[in-house]
């Protein structure tokens, strides 16, 4: 069981029941132990949420390209299909449409595993075992940015050819629009809104995921994506420069066509 609590505990906090099921949005779980599925399901629809449940990758995709969901949680090691291959899918689907936040669940300690899960499209990941409530927590906070209204002074921002709505939720380079997931566009808005800062790893967990804490290597790959869709040579960057031993600085200006600055390291994250 891939969950870090008691059944009995799970059976009394079901029976409390809830006036405010789907209220928050709609969560589709998919996982392939029964015992996992519904206590997840049990959690989120007591915090709010509409959930549908899917056993395996074949199902998961039917089900939310016949109902796109809010939101996906998905186990990484499903039958038929692993969950690497379901965001994937997912996130090919999602050409011209708003992109679906996704959760992935994984094992504790394959980190190869959640990097992975990165690299192809998720938001965030959990470790198994986990706690439910601490799911919950993570889909509320993914949702809240999903859905967030623009921020005050939420105006169109543009520098370097990049050109991003944050009401709308859209960004283009050039013209052409860019296909980024939900913390792909935030990091991105961030840089945009401190050009010429730099910005430490720590203080975009902080201020891009909202959190206090967690796993670096998260942002590491989220800036490794972001130049893979911004950069006109990825391996080259001149908008997300690397400042060796302090983090990331967005170049808005001229300095986007120079030569690396002192201090700085072009391809790596």
């Amino acid at each position: 069981m891939a969950v870090s609590y008691a059944e009995s505990a799970y059976e009394g906090h079901r029976a409390g029941g809830t006036d405010e099921a789907g209220v928050l949005g709609s969560v589709l779980v998919v996982d392939d132990d029964p015992t996992v599925s519904e206590v997840v399901a049990g959690y989120l629809e007591r915090a709010g949420f509409t959930v549908r449940l899917a056993a395996d990758g074949p199902a998961a995709l039917r089900a939310a390209e016949e109902l796109p969901p809010d939101l996906m949680v998905l186990d990484l090691m499903l039958p038929g299909m692993d969950g690497l291959e379901v965001c994937r899918r997912v996130r090919e689907r999602e050409s011209g449409t708003r992109p679906v936040p996704v959760i992935m669940l994984t094992a504790r300690g394959d980190e190869d595993d959640r990097i992975l899960g990165l690299e192809v499209g998720a938001d965030d990941y959990v470790t198994k075992p986990f706690s439910p409530r601490e799911l919950v927590l993570r889909v509320r906070s993914v949702l809240r940015r999903a859905t967030a209204a623009a921020p005050a002074g939420g105006q169109r921002l543009a520098a370097a050819g990049l050109s991003l709505d944050p009401a709308a939720r859209r960004a283009s380079k050039n013209g052409r629009e860019l296909a980024l997931t939900l913390r792909e566009f935030d990091l991105l808005a961030y840089f945009l809104r401190h050009p010429g800062q730099v910005c430490d790893r720590e203080r975009l967990m902080r201020e891009v995921w909202g959190w206090d804490f967690g796993d670096l290597s998260t942002v590491t790959v989220h800036v490794r994506r972001l130049r893979s869709k911004v950069e006109d040579d990825p391996a080259s960057p001149r908008l997300v420069r690397t400042v060796w031993g302090a983090g990331y600085r967005f170049e808005a200006g001229p300095a986007t066509a120079a030569p690396p600055a002192a201090g700085t390291e072009a391809g790596r994250a």
